[in-house]
């Protein structure tokens, strides 16, 4: 068993939980970072108005994403970087719905991910006065990162894994979570509208 697993990170257009605009992506193989990325994402038609709220909050723009690539062209890039590891996300539950809600307004399979809360997770190994991004990865030793990039919110939630499963003396996401008593679910497949057909 090695502390392997994947933290994600999505930025919305809008309040519907399927206008992801953005992705960010950090692979921890044995406890350390290896890889990051992230990438502008289309958000799907209808749920592609951007609200000034969500704008002054992660700074992306309806021009900025124009040239991007829609979520089910992106999706299998998403699937692949993550692969069969652990996702892990603060307020998972949050981007989780993302996750779901965007393959069913597109028809997409929704990745069977399973996943850890690293805000869960942080309540269960710190003592703070708020459990916000920003104040858990500083508790981390992860400090002066751009909050609501979505790429660095997912490099501070893997860094939040690692120092809370080294404080756990968990070896890998999933000992963790039992140690500290927290589940690990898994996405369950994107519901999708069937046409009945009435018989000739």
């Amino acid at each position: 068993m090695a502390l392997d697993f994947t933290a994600i990170d999505f930025e919305t257009a809008n309040s519907s939980s399927a206008s992801a605009c953005a992705v960010g992506l950090t692979k921890v193989r044995a406890g350390h970072v290896v890889e990051s990325s992230g990438w502008l994402i289309k958000p799907p038609p209808g749920h592609d108005r951007f609200f000034e709220l969500n704008i002054g909050i992660h700074g992306i723009r309806p021009d900025d994403v124009i040239d991007a690539a829609d979520w089910v062209t992106q999706l299998p890039d998403l699937a692949a970087f993550v692969g069969d590891d652990v996702v892990v996300a603060h307020n998972a539950g949050f981007d989780m719905s993302v996750l779901r809600r965007a393959c069913e307004v597109t028809d997409a399979e929704c990745p069977p991910f399973r996943y850890i809360c690293s805000l869960q997770t942080a309540r269960k190994t710190y003592e703070l006065p708020s459990y916000r991004l920003p104040f858990v990865a500083a508790a981390a030793g992860f400090l002066d990162f751009a909050h609501h990039d979505a790429s660095a919110d997912a490099l501070a939630c893997a860094h939040i894994m690692i120092d809370a499963a080294q404080r756990a003396g968990a070896q890998d996401v999933v000992e963790m979570a039992m140690l500290l008593g927290l589940r690990v679910p898994q996405l369950a497949p994107a519901r999708r509208v069937v046409a009945v057909v009435p018989a000739a």
